[in-house]
């Protein structure tokens, strides 16, 4: 085999590669879609995050081309142009001749776009998105062909015109309406404005995405990428060697040639075999940090119920400084700053909510006072974040539970001898707000 031929093979193998890594790559993202458990808006915490919801703005913005309430848009304009050329040229017999042949086509003659931060809203709440970093799949806003003449050729096209142009211009413009439903991956972040989260770009998270598709369309895209660079790149190698063997002049063994062929094939497939491994094992590891921090998560959130509690203490203290029931459940309450943790011996959290009701009961003028309103719908609310925490991570450790019975993770996860986490059962544990009964 010469250097031309080595070039081919070795052109043909770097092709097969490129694919390669594309279809894992592609492979990797689905597998992070499957791994992340939707979440609400009202749960959002610091991190990766997945979410659904509708796109909501206070100042939307106005489309260039369909004028229609958007947060994001962008739009282009074409103008066709045709021309017919005349070349000329050497035939076989070596003579000069002369030919036309006609050309045409579409130039881009004017594009734009804006974005503004919004709001994902669900039944739960809403959260900030800051959009710019993020990959974004909108919808067809507008889409029109007209000719000179025409009030949109000029009105919102530029004055001059391309070479050769038949004076048709194509306007198309795409973006996510106003209340559109979204599908959201991104990374959760501290607003330096106010205590709330936000989803904004970051340079370590794995995706950014905002796609006005459905999480499944989503995931089915991604798989039948993966599976078309795949077959790509089984196609790749084989085909480099074909080059080769067709330009080759010397004797061809038939034998030896389908044991050359089918050695690059076997030897994708290898490669693409351990890859593969080495991919399944890395996501595995991933979601069993996305576990462990679902269960830090838990204990955030009764540290922050944690702190609040001497406020609740005060509060309480003017009425009841003699009630023992009151002060040995506040005391019981403000103890819980860590759960512990499933499958170990130890007491469970408890909801915050009872403890409060009952004092209410007992003391309804307390209602009365602004402080300790506002202090019980911060108690709630952290409830409410506390219940919603603990789903995320029973979500979480199901999801990595189930990638650890499944085949071919099974076998993968052995390497690093992984095992489930038990998931949290607080049976005494109060998600929903409570009703408060005054007394007569």
């Amino acid at each position: 085999m010469n250097g031309e031929s080595l070039g081919l093979t070795a052109a043909g193998a770097a092709l097969g590669l490129v694919f390669l890594g594309f279809s894992l790559h592609l492979r990797r993202k689905q597998r992070l879609l499957d791994d992340l458990p939707t979440s609400k808006t009202h749960g959002v915490f610091i991190g990766l995050v997945e979410l659904k919801g509708a796109a909501e703005c206070e100042a939307p913005l106005r489309g260039f081309l369909s004028e229609r309430a958007c947060v994001h848009y962008r739009y282009t304009v074409e103008e066709h142009w045709s021309r017919t050329v005349t070349e000329t040229y050497t035939d076989k017999d070596g003579k000069t001749r002369t030919r036309t042949r006609h050309e045409s086509g579409w130039k881009n003659v004017d594009t734009g776009g804006e974005e503004t931060p919004f709001y994902l809203r669900d039944d739960t709440g809403a959260v900030r998105v800051q959009p710019a970093g993020a990959k974004i799949e909108p919808l067809e806003l507008f889409s029109q062909t007209v000719e000179r003449g025409h009030p949109l050729y000029y009105g919102k096209g530029p004055a001059g015109a391309v070479s050769h142009s038949d004076h048709r211009r194509r306007f198309v413009e795409c973006g996510i309406p106003l209340h559109a439903p979204l599908y959201l991956v991104g990374q959760a972040r501290e607003r330096a404005d106010v205590v709330a989260p936000e989803i904004a770009a970051d340079k370590e998270a794995p995706l950014f995405l905002i796609s006005t598709r459905t999480e499944e369309k989503v995931k089915t895209g991604f798989s039948i990428g993966s599976w078309v660079c795949w077959t790509m790149g089984l196609l790749a190698t084989p085909a480099g060697f074909a080059v080769v063997l067709y330009n080759s002049t010397g004797p061809r063994d038939p034998a030896q040639i389908a044991r050359q062929a089918g050695g690059l094939v076997a030897g994708y497939l290898l490669l693409w075999g351990l890859c593969w491994v080495w991919m399944a094992y890395n996501s595995l590891v991933s979601l069993r940090q996305r576990v462990r921090q679902g269960w830090s998560l838990i204990d955030v959130q009764l540290k922050r119920r944690h702190d609040l509690i001497p406020n609740l203490a005060a509060a309480v203290a003017g009425l009841s400084a003699h009630e023992r029931e009151t002060q040995t459940a506040v005391a019981a309450l403000r103890a819980q700053q860590t759960a512990t943790p499933p499958g170990v011996a130890g007491p469970d959290y408890a909801g915050v909510a009872g403890a409060l009701r009952a004092v209410v009961e007992r003391y309804p003028q307390l209602m009365a006072q602004e402080s300790f309103a506002r202090l019980h719908r911060e108690l709630v609310e952290t409830e409410q974040r506390i219940a919603l925490a603990r789903t995320y991570y029973n979500d979480i450790a199901t999801q990595f539970a189930t990638r650890l019975e499944q085949v071919p993770d099974r076998w993968v996860s052995a390497l690093g001898a992984m095992r489930p986490e038990p998931l949290l059962q607080a049976a005494d544990f109060e998600r929903a707000t409570v009703t408060v009964k005054f007394a007569d």
